[in-house]
């Protein structure tokens, strides 16, 4: 990245849906929209093929956005154990990627991200999409909710302080490769 930014790129792990939001945190921890992204693969596919196409998917957003840092929601106990599953095997892809990549990955809860952007934990997906649709002076909600999520967990990584450590990191290395 350039300019004293960094760029954040959170996936809402999903195999069906997978929100992928990337947006960049300038050194007075101002977010801007950068893209947003949902990768889709049929449930009629076996599960290793459609893990692969996520992997592709990713990978491509990855080499074209360049992220500094990762911010994936963390998989939580969830009523049905097969969508639980397909997060998790999600979740493990994208941060294969990553360290593939040696990029910085966080986890959030889907609490600490409603917390983050709304100022409630409880926030339901409307607050949500809103909120972020107003945080990053969107024209339009992003749809679907997987694609505001995703915006939502960049956006919860850069205001939790690891984005205001990780943004001083990142203009300090880069001024010292400039100098």
């Amino acid at each position: 990245m350039f300019g004293g930014s960094m760029r954040i790129l959170g996936i809402d792990p999903g195999l069906t849906r997978c929100g992928v939001g990337i947006v960049d945190l300038n050194s007075n921890r101002r977010a801007s929209f950068v893209s947003v992204h949902v990768i889709r693969t049929p449930s009629s596919c076996e599960l290793p093929a459609r893990l692969h196409a996520l992997e592709v998917g990713l990978t491509e957003l990855f080499v074209e956005f360049n992220p500094d840092a990762i911010a994936i929601e963390r998989v939580f106990s969830q009523h049905n154990v097969r969508t639980a599953m397909g997060t998790a095997q999600a979740s493990a892809v994208a941060m294969l990627i990553a360290a593939r990549n040696q990029i910085d990955v966080a986890m959030y809860t889907p609490t600490e991200v409603k917390a983050a952007v709304t100022g409630y934990g409880r926030a339901d997906k409307a607050q949500i999409t809103a909120m972020v649709t107003r945080l990053l002076n969107l024209p339009e909600p992003p749809k679907p909710a997987d694609a505001a999520d995703a915006l939502a967990l960049a956006l919860c990584h850069a205001w939790k302080g690891h984005g205001k450590n990780r943004i001083a990191e990142h203009i300090q290395k880069h001024a010292m490769v400039s100098a």
